[in-house]
């Protein structure tokens, strides 16, 4: 008998799975476990994806549902793994309280360097693991080391193809098998979603869909800043001439304050609906029911998904302020906001957003190595090569942005070190050296 233990924080993790449990992408397995964590900075007010509306539908793929939060309570589960020590006893009570008995285990989980995921493959040591991204955050390197036994546990790296022709970073360290979701099997689940009992208002004609991201709940920008931007988007997609906009603020926000949008919206002159549904729903699904004329966001993967699975109009804003303003410089964020500002059109250009946004080149490849390995060098040393090029030939005053000087510096990569002085990058003495001057001046050596 084989279990198969799916974990999932977000109802796009569990349309994911779902969609790439119809779509065959995993054998039958004797037991389907959907293992649900909620991970905010105060969970106990975040709502959990079993109240999101529709999840009855997906939840039929599941033989039980079961809580992280409840299983390792009064433990946080963002942060919480267990000692090197303590591991096979968190496994037998695991296997007890859930009846898992001594059948074999498959997990499935998000990128398994931190969180749930980190746990999980920690306590189920030796049990073959597959991984999934369901955001544009997988397009980035793995967030850290991670120890060699899970790392070559991982069979296979699941995605939906949010940017066609780029390929993902995540666990590219241990060459891992790379499996596309179909976007059909995606977009049927969340015709399912949507044709559950869902609490819309009544939006007639066109309109515009805002959407929300808690960015300052997730210690990115300041909340003044924050509420700039949302200000922004009804001013942006009013000068696009769309008069009737909705507003869907984060659902797994507890604090999310729609005051802006209004404020800016009544000032213009522009019909402003604010979602406030009693049960979540998911972006997607607002997409599927909406249909709206404009997709307006930061870097929420609904942005990416409209553009790819939708065919709708997207713009992004904000997304040069977010890559200022982002510490530290490998915080998780920046390729999700490099992705929207390279590749998806601003706002403020009308032209661009008619056109639609583009598809990957092949520079976005080299762009995506240069940032990731800026972003983890020792996770990703492989990068190096195709940075180097990168930074040789492309640096200019657009693509700047998606870099920091000294973080350049630091690196001993082209774009700070004059060209005469090219020939000591590649020197691995000095590097050597450098690293150790970077360790003792922070109070590491």
């Amino acid at each position: 008998m084989t279990i198969r233990i799916f974990h999932a924080s977000s109802p796009a993790a569990t349309v994911l799975l779902a969609a790439a449990i119809d779509a065959g992408c995993f054998t039958e397995p004797d037991r389907r476990i959907l293992l649900l964590s909620r991970t905010g900075p105060v969970p106990e007010t975040v709502a959990d994806v079993a109240e999101t509306a529709g999840f009855e539908r997906l939840r039929t793929r599941f033989d039980e549902v079961l809580s992280w939060n409840d299983a390792i309570s009064p433990f946080h589960p963002a942060g919480w793994t267990p000692r090197a020590d303590d591991a096979p006893l968190w496994e037998r009570h695991f296997r007890r309280a859930w009846g898992l008995g001594d059948e074999e285990l498959e997990l499935v989980v998000d990128s398994p360097h931190a969180g749930p995921a980190r746990a999980l493959t920690q306590v189920f040591a030796g049990v073959p693991v597959d991984v999934y991204a369901e955001g544009p955050g997988g397009y980035g390197p793995t967030g850290e080391k991670i120890p060699p036994l899970t790392g070559v546990r991982v069979r296979r790296l699941l995605h939906p193809d949010l940017v066609p022709g780029a390929r993902l970073l995540l666990l590219g360290e241990y060459g891992v098998e790379q499996r596309t979701v179909p976007a059909e099997a995606i977009t049927r689940v969340v015709g399912e979603l949507a044709d559950a009992e869902v609490d819309l208002p009544a939006v007639e004609g066109p309109c515009a869909l805002l959407l929300g991201q808690d960015l300052a709940g997730a210690g990115l920008i300041p909340a003044a800043e924050e509420a700039g931007l949302r200000r922004e988007m009804v001013r942006g997609a009013a000068a696009l001439g769309h008069r009737r906009l909705v507003f869907a603020p984060d659902p797994y926000a507890p604090w999310e304050d729609s005051a802006a949008p209004r404020a800016e919206a009544e000032r213009l002159g522009v019909e402003l609906t604010v979602l406030d549904s009693a049960r979540p729903v998911p972006a997607d699904v607002l997409l599927h029911r909406l249909r709206p004329a404009l997709v307006v966001g930061c870097t929420s993967a609904a942005l990416f998904g409209a553009a790819r699975f939708y065919g709708l109009p997207v713009a992004a804003v904000g997304t040069g302020l977010l890559l200022e303003r982002l510490t530290p410089y490998e915080n998780a964020e920046r390729i999700p906001a490099t992705l929207a500002d390279a590749l998806l059109p601003g706002l403020g250009d009308a032209q661009a957003v008619a056109a639609r946004a583009p598809d990957a080149g092949a520079e976005l490849d080299d762009l995506l190595a240069a940032v990731g390995f800026a972003m983890r060098p020792r996770v990703r040393p492989d990068l190096r090569p195709a940075a180097e090029r990168y930074l040789s030939t492309h640096l200019d005053d657009r693509t700047w942005r998606y870099f920091k000087r000294r973080r350049l510096a630091s690196l001993a990569l082209p774009g700070v070190v004059p060209a005469r002085l090219a020939f000591l990058r590649g020197n691995p003495t000095l590097r050597r050296v450098a690293r150790r001057a970077r360790a003792l001046r922070s109070g590491r050596g």
